[in-house]
């Protein structure tokens, strides 16, 4: 099942938060936006901030083929038998296009986080006890042990704000089967100042949270890469920024790191509910023609 999966998504898909809008006036933008991008070629869209099925099935109604997926949605704000009953749903009306991407989210975030790991190994029992296969689920599996339970009990896993070397820490840990679809930013921005300036500015939200400052800290940055919004080491690790060869050869990183697919968030400075249709269609002329 898994190879189908990765046939299913294919190697590039589009991160974005503005596609999970619940606005109702922005349903008609959100779901030409998707039409759209399963036009250009994009074989997935991965839905940002705590996403569910409720935000996927407009998307997919509009497409005849897109995947769909949540990254992620919180175990702490959806108990099983409800995302069990979302997915269901989904499944019947259109079987094969959702995926039920998981977290933990953080501590600073929500109030009940406690014992993350077993937390999320009672919400997958939940979920098994309700139906949910475990190969249409996946996990933003960071560390070891979250890529062990990605590698055991989902069809892969989806990590958010890594390098290419922790793609390969964790297909080394998954082995050849599971799907690896890492999330990577794209700055479509020559000026290293002006490029730089636009990652640290999306950085801002997440250097104070440790799931990401530790997984940092395991791949070899020092405390030093933490501050002042992130040294240009880190910055230039993670994310895709330069011209057309630039960044394709940062995607090509990915890949050569053992990724199967690329899910990929474009960050140019607009708000981060916004559709950069522009540039996801300029991405689609150098990554699909």
């Amino acid at each position: 099942m898994t190879t189908a999966l990765k046939e299913t998504v294919g190697r590039y898909g589009i991160w974005s938060v503005g596609l999970r809008s619940e606005d109702p006036d922005r349903r008609g933008e959100l779901t030409e936006a998707a039409a759209e991008l399963e036009e250009l070629g994009y074989g997935a869209v991965w839905l940002g901030g705590n996403s569910s099925a409720a935000n996927a099935a407009p998307l997919i109604e509009a497409t005849s083929k897109l995947t769909v997926g949540t990254s992620i949605q919180s175990i702490w704000q959806h108990e099983p038998d409800a995302a069990a009953t979302a997915f269901g749903d989904l499944e019947a009306a259109h079987p094969g296009r959702f995926l039920l991407g998981l977290g933990v989210s953080h501590a600073k975030r929500v109030e009940q986080y406690s014992r993350p790991y077993s937390a999320l190994v009672a919400h997958l029992d939940g979920l098994d006890a309700a139906g949910v296969p475990a190969n249409r689920r996946l996990l933003a599996a960071l560390g070891p042990k979250s890529l062990r339970l990605a590698r055991d009990r989902a069809a892969g896993s989806i990590p958010y704000l890594v390098t290419p070397e922790h793609t390969a820490h964790a297909r080394e840990i998954l082995g050849e089967a599971p799907l690896l679809a890492p999330e990577l930013g794209v700055i479509p921005e020559t000026d290293p100042s002006r490029a730089r300036a636009l990652a640290r500015e999306f950085l801002e939200i997440y250097l104070p949270l440790p799931n990401y400052t530790n997984n940092f800290l395991r791949h070899g940055f020092t405390e030093d890469d933490l501050t002042d919004g992130g040294s240009d080491r880190l910055v230039d690790a993670l994310f895709a920024w330069g011209d057309e060869t630039a960044i394709r050869a940062k995607i090509d990183a990915f890949f050569e790191a053992g990724a199967d697919h690329l899910a990929l968030q474009v960050l140019d400075g607009e708000p981060r509910d916004a559709l950069p249709r522009k540039a996801w269609r300029d991405l689609a002329t150098v990554l699909l023609d």
